[in-house]
């Protein structure tokens, strides 16, 4: 029994401990990052207010939105990937994809003011399964060309996010952290729901 006990605080220590590096890299807000070494302004203050790729690119082109968009993945994709290296299991390592998430969300190194999550989910989908990743992406283009909307790209692809995580295998711990943090994606971006149904969303590639 008590060998019991010791792991099960293990185990817990482990959880709590992954979901800490995951949050502290999704922390790491690329958009404003990027916008201070490129000699922007800070996107929170600007556009829509949110620090994420479709923000950047209306306010200050390609080149910065791009490298948001890869800062964003690469932050989803390390503590995944590293957690699963080391071997640990999937409830962990569904732990520090959602960490890295909400770190997006909420960075504790910029007054908790992050952005919708969608860049940083695809890196850790694909840190899941690479296929599940290439799935979302896929979703997301072809919606994308075919309405001209971020944003409804963005939900679209989310809320297959789940179902594509069940079809390709993942345990119930991984299906779990997927459909929750598809669920705060749709929390952030209430906004854009709002200006969808009054038809005041911008469509990509107007300012």
């Amino acid at each position: 029994m008590l060998e019991r006990r010791r792991g099960i605080v293990f185990n817990s220590a482990m959880d709590f401990i992954w979901l800490l590096i995951g949050y502290l890299f999704g922390s790491a807000s690329s958009a404003i990052i990027v916008c201070r070494v490129l000699g922007h302004g800070d996107p929170r203050s600007e556009g829509s207010g949110n620090p994420g790729t479709t923000n950047v690119l209306r306010l200050y082109g390609k080149t910065a939105a791009a490298l948001t968009f890869f800062g964003d993945v690469a932050k989803g994709i390390i503590p995944v990937l590293a957690c699963t290296q080391l071997g640990f299991e999937p409830s962990t390592i569904a732990l520090a994809g959602t960490g890295a998430f909400l770190g997006h969300l909420y960075p504790i190194f910029f007054r908790f003011e992050g952005g919708k999550g969608v860049a940083t989910l695809v890196g850790v989908l694909l840190a899941f399964n690479p296929w599940l990743g290439l799935a979302f992406m896929a979703s997301w283009i072809t919606v994308a060309l075919a309405t001209r909307y971020s944003s409804v790209a963005a939900l679209s692809a989310t809320a297959l996010a789940p179902i594509f995580a069940h079809l390709f295998g993942a345990e119930l711990a991984v299906v779990s952290a997927v459909a929750g943090m598809a669920a705060l994606v749709y929390w952030r971006h209430q906004s854009n729901i709002r200006n969808l149904l009054a038809g005041r969303e911008s469509k990509i590639g107007k300012s």
